[in-house]
Formats: C-alpha cells, structure tokens, sequence
C-alpha cells in the first residue's frame, strides 16, 4: 500500500482542491468542507440505546439524535474486540488485511498505514482524538499525535482504558497527573475527556475539524459517579460483582446500576457536544457519527441478557455472530441527512474514512477495503442510498494466529466460530438471531463463502506487543 507520507502536504492540499468537484452535489457551494464528529463508545451493544429497542437505560440524546438523523440497522464494527476494530475505523482496511489484529492492546500501526487523520490532516483539517487510541504506546512511533492528530488527550495502551479513576492519562506525548494520584476517586476520567473535546471544538470552530470520541463507557470497570449511579440504584435485581484473584476490575454492590449510570452519563456527554456545536453556529456544517466498537461484554460484571443488549441478534463480544459485531450507528447532519430516517446498507468501519475523505473533498488512500456510503448517509431513502455498498463483508479473530472468521455476503452469513470449527451458514434475512445454521443443505452456498474466507484473509505483520505492562502501572 502506498505510503501517504511519501506525498508532499502542497501535492495532497492540491488534489484535494481539484476533486472538490466530484463531491456530492448537495455540498458544493460551501464556503468551507464539513467539520466530522465520530462518537465511539466501548462494549456497547446494538440493544443498549433507546432508538434500538432499550427499555430500561435512559440514553434521551441519542435518541433524540437519532429521530433528527439517520439510524442505520446493519452497520458492522472493523471487529469483536477493541483494537483490531479500531485499526479497521483509522485504516480503512478490513480484519482480513489490517495490521493490528491482535488484541493484547499494545500492538502498533505499521508505517505503511495511512491513518483517517492524516488523510484529512492532508486537506487541511485539525485532528483531535479524546479518548481511547489502542494502536501504538508511547515510544512506538504510533501514539495519535504521531499519526495525524493534532491534540490527543487520553489512553494510549487498553489496559489503561480499563480504569475510570487511573493516576494519570497521556496528552500530547506526556503524562498528565490527575488528581486520583492524591485523592483517589477524585477525577472521573471520562468527564475530563469530554471537557476537553468541547475544549477542542471551541478552539477549532473557525477550522474544518475532525473530532475523534472514542469514549471508554461503558467498557469495564464498571465505574461511575454517584449522581450517575443514583438514576438506577434500586432499579434492577442486583448480584454482587466481586474481583477474582489477579483480576483488576474493581468490585461493585451493584453493576447493573453502575452500567446503566455510565451509559446515561454518556449519553448526557453526548448532548453537549450537540449543544456546542449548535452554542457556535456548526451543527449545520457538521456530520456527527455515533457507534461502538464491538459488542456488549458478558464478563467483569456485565448481564448483557438482562438489558438485552445486543437487540435480537446472537453473542456478545469476542462473538463473531451478529451480537458482536453489529453495531448502532447513527449519523446526524442537520440540513443534510433527513431526521428520522432508517438505512438498512450493510456496511463497516472501513468505509467510514473514504466517506469522509470524499465529503472534505479529498482522495482516499488507494487499495483500502473500504467504500464511501456517502449516498446512504445523505439520502438514506432513495435507490441509490439504498443500494449495495460492498458484495461481501469480512472479519477474523486473532488468537496466536488465524482464530475465528466470518463473512456476510448478502443475506447469507458464513462463519467458522473457532479455529477448525466446521462452518456455518445462516440466513439472516430469515434468521437474524443466527440459530438455525443451514450449511448442510447449502453446499454450493457454502462453497462460495468459505473461497471468500480464504481469499480474504492476508497474514498481519507479526503481532508484537512492546510490554506487556501490569495494571499497577497505572496507579
């Protein structure tokens, strides 16, 4: 894959300016390309929010942002694991021929990856990233100031993500002590970090921006304010979550409160990034994307069968079946996408950079998997929004090599669960839930998708993780 680095930034700056023709007719005449907001939350599950069937956790915004935009049914994550789903999302390169895929979380990027942010970087946009990066420590040559973004204030490694009350967080290449060093409990690391994303929109609003969320909720530990935890405390049936010997999750007397509080309180996160951007006059000029990025977690605490959290749809994370995978995506653009429109495109995180790259008006890296959905996202409801994106979708687990595949193919679903497992094939226009597997009676349908699996698979550079770091490093 060509290097964007080998390009001079003028040359970029150049083509960018020239394909600004072939932009979506419904942009041209902007004084100014459109600013982009993606919101990722960790471990959320399709059924976990309002607008997708969620009965017993408040999420009032992004329902709201949902009625006001397009809420797409058969989005897919990069993966069923946090960083091999990320390196899809900044590649644009499928499970199958991203450079990340284990999930040890200190594994990097490899030089050859064109990130999103440096492809918007190259038309002129000022990257930040609050959050939650996952694909390259400090030292490695891939933290997100290294990558294309500008201000970077968060997690470098996940296991750090897997603390809300951790000693410090990196921002711009050095630690920054919070005050939990001295007063434990004090800062709640995922209000510092939408603080600082306001900050971020603020001080940009006069530059086109790319505004990356990857929040931690409601990843565990199952952590969160008391104000939060108060909205639910009492409300569910409760069972004790209690660490287990060399585990570092903290225990909590009510999880299920706790998880429900963290989501709420993202949600409300959530509405004032809305808020600011409406408070600057932007919202009309800015794409906003809300998704997870990968199913709801069953362990550490979590009761996914009790908020139904993955929708309809079988398995949880590290699950190939669509409850780890599918996903919530929501996309909200007042003027441009239509308010309360409901897309059924399948489609993935690898296509979220070409979208992106096509609505700054600039070119994508060449030989990515991904596709722009730019016609679903901005007219949902017509033929062309409704028409194909890709013939087939993939994804592998990683696992001391090769683990677990699947690939979607139209209605048909293929899947090898483990390593050696025999495949299996499902209808998910008939079965959503993935519990009838149909393989026996479909040999020439089951033909076809394994040659995908194998044609779709590439080997990864060597999945290395720089340190294996110990959890009290972070306190």
């Amino acid at each position: 894959m060509p290097c964007m680095a080998t390009l001079t930034r003028r040359s970029l700056l150049t083509t960018a300016a020239a394909s600004l023709t072939g932009s979506p007719a419904i942009l041209r005449g902007q004084r100014r390309p459109p600013n982009f907001v993606f919101i990722m939350a960790d471990d959320l599950g399709y059924g976990h929010l309002g607008c997708y069937g969620q009965k017993k956790i408040r999420t009032p915004v992004l329902d709201r942002m949902a009625a006001e935009g397009v809420r797409f049914t058969q989005a897919y994550a990069g993966n069923t694991v946090c960083a091999p789903s990320r390196c899809t999302l900044m590649t644009g390169m499928h499970a199958g021929h991203c450079s990340v895929r284990g999930n040890a979380g200190g594994i990097p990027l490899q030089p050859t990856d064109v990130t999103l942010a440096e492809t918007l970087k190259a038309a002129g946009y000022v990257n930040g990233c609050f959050g939650k990066w996952g694909l390259g420590e400090a030292g490695t040559g891939h933290t997100p100031n290294e990558r294309g973004f500008d201000e970077f204030f968060g997690y470098l490694h996940q296991l750090h993500a897997h603390f809300y009350y951790t000693h410090f967080l990196w921002k711009n290449g050095r630690k920054q002590w919070l005050a939990n060093r001295h007063d434990w409990r004090r800062d709640y690391t995922h209000d510092l970090i939408a603080a600082e994303a306001l900050a971020f929109i603020r001080k940009n609003r006069g530059n086109p921006f790319f505004l990356y969320l990857p929040f931690t909720i409601p990843h565990a530990e199952l952590l969160v304010p008391e104000d939060s935890l108060a909205e639910y405390e009492g409300a569910f049936p409760e069972t004790p979550f209690t660490s287990k010997p060399r585990m570092h999750y903290a225990p909590h007397p009510t999880p299920k409160a706790a998880l429900a509080g963290m989501i709420t309180r993202m949600d409300r996160s959530i509405g004032q990034v809305l808020s600011t951007l409406a408070e600057l006059g932007l919202e009309d000029n800015t794409l906003v994307l809300f998704t997870s990025d990968n199913g709801p977690d069953r362990d550490n605490g979590n009761d996914p069968d009790f908020f139904q959290a993955a929708g309809p749809f079988r398995g949880y994370k590290r699950d190939l079946y669509e409850g780890g995978i599918r996903v919530p995506m929501i996309a909200r653009w007042p003027g441009r996408t239509p308010a309360g429109a409901v897309n059924h495109v399948q489609w993935g995180f690898q296509d979220v950079l070409p979208t992106f790259a096509e609505l700054a008006g600039t070119p994508a890296p060449r030989e990515i998997d991904g596709r722009s959905v730019v016609r679903p996202l901005l007219d949902p409801q017509s033929p062309a929004g409704q028409r194909a994106v890709h013939d087939h979708l993939y994804w592998e687990t990683w696992s001391d090599g090769l683990d677990g595949q699947a690939v979607r193919a139209g209605d048909w679903k293929a899947l090898r669960p483990k390593r050696h497992a025999p495949l299996e094939l499902y209808d998910l226009v008939k079965d959503p839930g993935e519990r009838n597997n149909v393989a026996a009676t479909q040999a020439e349908t089951v033909a076809r998708l394994e040659g995908l699996l194998q044609t779709a698979h590439v080997p990864p550079p060597a999945q290395i993780e720089p340190e294996k770091p110990d959890g009290k490093r972070y306190f």
